[in-house]
């Protein structure tokens, strides 16, 4: 049985967390003994992956790297610890910038096989200067990188990482589980008080300064007729969304994190509107909404390039622009059967893209083991 230790340490429960105790869980249940090393082992309650705590500070950041450099041998010192444990090690899966970093210096009898996932672009930071140097430095260390996007693949290779290293594989989704909740969709309805000709767009997003939710905002300035945004989420922002949407009334709600219901609340809109960070890899909403037959309007090309595509959604042009936005989305509004059409050919062509089977397949490969029943590679 192969044993795979994947190392996420984070301050943050957002979507490259969950798709990796998602993934986790679908290797454990091909069965590979799967632990997963982490400061927030809730993670994976419910899921049956095997969790261990550890505490490796904070996230590397211009704010924290000093203070990291510094608690250096004291972080080794615990992460030594947890590896031990768990030995032997078959394959270490790591997703973040500075477990990456610690990895790098330690002996490969104690790591195995190093495997790296890039869950979004190399933060921009680190693509110039002494931090290129010693992202690409410690990259030499990792067998292989599982990109989550092309876009992705591009910014890990510009770094200096050699491009035969380097694998795009999408989310992993379970494509048959995933789809329109009609029951759902008329309660959510209800609840809000809007008709069923009402045009619902939904918005779920971490409340962060980075995600541009003031464009998808204002944009209901611009925007007339029968129309309600639900934005979804929670985050530190989220006061301040709450008072810039306060002049529009009761044509913008807020609702919760709605993990655990998405495919509900997806069902109940009618269109998913996402207003990308800067540094996006492949978004887990997308690819939910399109399977569950919602056309997605991106604000920006980054994470939405090759997911939203022509007749299943719309890129908006010019950038973050709230009047270009309302533009777009009028057109939407006055045309229930393109929006119709548009999400039954972004359902058919994310089933494809996203095949399951072939997804964990990738990953399996990616990190050197063998598919069930063969042995460990």
């Amino acid at each position: 049985m192969t044993e795979v230790v994947s190392l996420q340490t984070t301050s943050e429960r957002g979507g490259a967390e969950y798709a990796n105790v998602d993934l986790l869980q679908a290797l454990a249940r091909r069965g590979h003994d799967v632990v997963l090393i982490t400061n927030l082992p809730d993670l994976a309650d419910g899921t049956g992956v095997r969790t261990r705590p550890v505490d490796l500070g904070p996230k590397l950041g211009r704010r924290t790297t000093i203070k990291l450099f510094l608690q250096t041998p004291r972080l080794l010192g615990r992460l030594v610890a947890a590896l031990m444990a768990e030995r032997p090690i078959d394959v270490l899966f790591l997703h973040f910038k500075k477990e990456q970093m610690l990895c790098a210096l330690l002996p490969r009898r104690l790591t195995g096989r190093i495997v790296w996932a890039e869950w979004g672009p190399v933060p921009p930071p680190m693509r110039r200067g002494p931090a290129r140097l010693l992202y690409a430095l410690a990259a030499a260390r990792a067998d292989r990188i599982v990109a989550i996007s092309e876009g992705t693949r591009r910014t890990v290779i510009d770094t200096g990482v050699p491009a035969t290293k380097v694998d795009v594989v999408p989310n992993l989704v379970d494509v048959d589980a995933v789809e329109h909740d009609p029951i759902g969709r008329g309660q959510l309805r209800a609840q809000w008080g809007v008709a069923e000709q009402t045009m619902v767009i939904g918005c779920i997003s971490r409340f962060q300064k980075r995600k541009r939710n003031d464009v998808v905002i204002d944009a209901m300035a611009h925007l007339e007729g029968d129309v309600l945004l639900v934005l979804a989420g929670e985050g530190e922002d989220e006061q301040a969304l709450r008072e810039r949407a306060a002049v529009h009334g009761e044509r913008i709600r807020f609702e919760p994190n709605v993990r655990g219901h998405v495919e509900r609340f997806l069902s109940a809109c009618d269109l998913l509107v996402f207003a990308p960070s800067p540094t996006e890899g492949e978004p887990r909403v997308i690819v939910m909404a399109q399977l569950v037959g919602v056309p997605v309007v991106a604000t920006d090309t980054e994470g939405a390039e090759g997911l939203v595509c022509a007749d299943a959604g719309a890129i908006v042009s010019p950038s973050h622009d709230p009047v270009a936005l309302a533009r777009a989305l009028a057109q939407y509004r006055d045309d229930p059967v393109r929006r119709r059409r548009e999400g039954a050919n972004a359902r058919l062509a994310t089933r494809a893209s996203h095949d399951p089977g072939r997804t964990i397949a990738a990953v399996e490969a990616n990190l050197g083991i063998d598919p069930p029943g063969r042995g460990v590679a």
